[in-house]
């Protein structure tokens, strides 16, 4: 066989493999992209390249794939319901206050639906697989929360967005089983 015919046939092999592997690149991106939102975004910019932030990603997945995450009976989302009433009711007169409980009651239905709540930004990225739509306000709330009973001043603004973002979570967290596609999709309210 001709040389020159030889290297035109491993050049066309060549290219096909690179061509089918950057599909392939390409669809898990897109998937990524697709699956996280606006979490993707922020995972791309705070990671050293976006390979990295990609690999981060699914290491979220597979570790969130390992959790028994649990719905809950109607008997505790009613409960559940009532104790944000009473946080909400309680911003009025006590905002700081109400953060603090409104952190404390979206870590204690994380922990009870299976959620680890050891680590802050462990629990963040586990939920980013969930619900990538509100995590980001989520992360926010926390800084927040953070902010209270320090020497910062954290304004009623502040606490009050604070607020809304552990509610959009709550809410989300609350949801029947078996609405995974529905949350991921809605958007959460951010002000009023």
């Amino acid at each position: 066989m001709d040389p020159i015919v030889m290297v035109l046939i491993v050049l066309f092999v060549v290219v096909l493999v690179v061509g089918a592997v950057l599909a392939v690149l390409a669809r898990r991106r897109a998937s990524l992209r697709a699956r996280f939102g606006p979490e993707y975004a922020r995972a791309v910019e705070s990671a050293p390249s976006v390979g990295e932030a990609e690999a981060d990603l699914r290491a979220r997945v597979a570790a969130h794939d390992e959790l028994e995450i649990r719905a809950l009976s109607d008997d505790e989302r009613a409960r559940y319901d009532e104790r944000w009433t009473e946080v909400q009711a309680e911003f009025v007169d006590q905002p700081d206050a109400a953060i603090s409980d409104a952190d404390a009651l979206v870590g204690e239905l994380m922990q009870d639906r299976g959620y680890p709540v050891a680590d802050f930004e462990h629990q963040a990225d586990l939920i980013s697989v969930d619900h990538p739509q509100v995590v980001v306000h989520y992360r926010d709330a926390h800084r927040v929360f953070e902010r209270t009973g320090g020497d910062d001043e954290v304004s009623t603004e502040d606490l009050r967005q604070a607020l809304v973002a552990y509610r959009a979570l709550f809410a989300e967290l609350l949801d029947k089983p078996g609405n995974d596609d529905h949350e991921q999709k809605r958007e959460p309210e951010v002000a009023r």
